[in-house]
């Protein structure tokens, strides 16, 4: 027979350990979270396919990150739009949102946003008045919230600056947008979001396209606000390894959908969706080099996907372009006004060769030189001196038949290809422009050519007859490598190329790129801020600092 008052004594242990579980567990959730969402969708007219975010349940407490991830348009922004209540026109939200317990929504929500919630917006550049003084602007938003006189916002304004580490507050305080740079127009914004106190911050991207240094400095900045003032913080992200890194919650989104969601590590370390290990799986690694990387449709079934080997990179020994202490300086402002005068050295005497299949990597923050060093090549800028050789010929930039007899056998492809890709003119215009300009071919042999280069970029045949803004941005980015290829250059410079796509579509486009390489034997000059993806791509890396080359090694060497 069993003991049955043993039995009794263990079932009692058992009863006060679990009882003693459950005290703690309530006492730290006996307050209600900080936002609560119940069932949010979002949609824009009745059919499903008008559906851009399907129901999604969530709840965050005071002091917690909940990062959300996913692809460009599943769902990660407008989401976040909703808990602003600042939907753009025409969407049609569902479900109940809680902040502190009560329930908001449009009609009420004007009371909470900007003092009980904040947002830090994608986009600094836009989300700045670009004719507003940067202390007009966050004053603004604290006379607004906290009813300060001028002369008591001016001076909160100038704390928050200083907190923001900015340097030179007092002058950073009467600049405008377009005189700071990318990481301090980034600190003007968390400054504004944080300025009235708010118990949740939401981010949206802030990170997306600053350098890894700037990336590390932000997301220090908001951890320490966060732990400074115990506020909630929902962290928008397409970069799930940046978002493990920082949160405690992990929500993962694709196509509107609801894939995961759960405590970050265990999601990140033992991905349940073939979704989510995509995602880990697209961003390249220091084991994916010489390999073709996965991508999102390997993951389409349970297997996991095979990563064959790439080709050995055959590169030429002679060298198809030299730059020979290549110098880009400016004057400084009132330089003129005393002499000797006085100037900046955006560049200074870089030197470097480049070979036929040869990939060279250009690293650096920004201000280093990168961009500068690109346009100096293909003669876009007026002031630099130095030489450079197209196998073995001087190019002097005067000569306009030499000028395009170079830029024909280099393509410079932008970092923003919306931007660089005339919104008046179908695909097939734009690819047959160049073509036609060079006489490259006949008129007749144009719309053939132009569907080959559909073709080796991936892209359907009835891509001729859109236009730029019926695209995604990676199809946008293919179109950008079409039109650099119609050119049938020998070397592409890469500029910032893929900084703000997602991890998949990078996937992608890297894949594309060293199939090209192979198959046309191109040389690239690939410039970034994404060490993770010069290492995969690049031979060797050229790193530059205040326009200086301080170290020049082969890509494992270095790394």
């Amino acid at each position: 027979m069993p003991n049955i008052q043993g039995f009794s004594l263990l079932s009692k242990q058992r009863v006060l350990a679990i009882a003693k579980v459950f005290l703690i567990f309530t006492s730290m959730h006996h307050q209600s979270p900080i936002i609560r969402v119940e069932q949010l969708g979002i949609s824009f007219g009745p059919s499903p396919a008008e559906r851009a975010l399907y129901p999604i349940s969530f709840a965050l407490d005071a002091g917690k990150t909940l990062a959300i991830v996913g692809e460009s348009g599943s769902g990660k922004s407008l989401s976040a739009l909703a808990l602003m209540a600042l939907l753009p026109h025409g969407a049609i939200p569902s479900g109940t949102l809680y902040f502190k317990g009560k329930a908001y929504n449009n009609t009420n929500a004007s009371a909470l946003r900007g003092q009980q919630i904040s947002m830090i917006f994608q986009e600094p550049m836009s989300a700045l008045n670009p004719v507003m003084r940067i202390g007009k602007q966050i004053t603004e938003s604290i006379i607004l919230h906290q009813k300060l006189g001028s002369a008591a916002a001016e001076k909160l304004c100038l704390q928050w600056l200083s907190e923001m580490a900015l340097p030179e507050p007092e002058q950073c305080f009467h600049k405008y947008p377009h005189q700071l740079s990318g990481g301090q127009k980034q600190r003007v914004l968390i400054a504004m979001a944080m300025c009235n106190h708010p118990s949740l911050l939401i981010a949206d991207e802030p990170t997306t396209a600053l350098d890894v240094s700037i990336q590390a400095e932000i997301i220090a900045l908001l951890k320490q606000l966060q732990a400074k003032h115990g506020m909630a913080l929902i962290f928008i992200t397409h970069d799930l390894t940046l978002a493990a890194h920082i949160a405690d919650d992990l929500l993962v989104l694709q196509a509107g959908k609801l894939m995961e969601y759960g405590p970050a590590e265990l999601l990140f370390n033992a991905p349940q969706s073939n979704y989510t290990k995509a995602l880990i799986a697209c961003k390249p690694k220091a084991t994916n080099k010489g390999r073709v990387l996965p991508q999102l449709s390997d993951y389409q079934n349970n297997t996991l996907p095979q990563r064959p080997k790439l080709a050995t990179p055959n590169i030429a020994q002679d060298a198809i372009v030299e730059v020979n202490k290549l110098s880009v300086t400016y004057p400084l402002k009132h330089s003129f006004a005393a002499k000797p005068y006085a100037f900046f050295n955006a560049l200074n005497e870089v030197s470097f060769t480049l070979h036929r299949g040869e990939t060279l990597g250009i690293i650096g923050e920004s201000g280093s030189g990168k961009s500068t060093l690109a346009r100096a090549l293909m003669g876009l800028l007026p002031n630099f001196s130095g030489e450079v050789k197209l196998h073995n010929t001087l190019i002097h930039y005067k000569d306009p038949k030499q000028v395009n007899k170079f830029r024909r056998a280099v393509q410079l492809i932008f970092q923003d290809p919306i931007s660089s890709l005339n919104p008046r003119l179908s695909i097939g215009q734009t690819l047959a422009e160049p073509m036609l300009v060079h006489g490259l071919f006949k008129k007749s042999e144009v719309e053939e050519q132009c569907l080959k280069l559909l073709a080796l970029v991936q892209l359907p045949p009835d891509a001729m007859q859109r236009y730029p803004h019926q695209f995604s941005g990676g199809q946008r980015q293919r179109i950008g490598i079409a039109r650099a290829l119609a050119m049938q250059p020998e070397i592409i410079i890469l500029d910032e190329s893929l900084s703000a796509l997602d991890v998949s579509v990078q996937a992608v486009l890297l894949n594309l790129l060293k199939a090209l390489q192979e198959q046309l034997h191109l040389s690239y000059l690939f410039i970034s801020h994404d060490l993770s993806i010069v290492y995969y791509m690049s031979d060797r890396i050229m790193v530059l600092q205040k326009g200086k080359v301080i170290e020049f090694e082969d890509a494992t060497t270095l790394f």
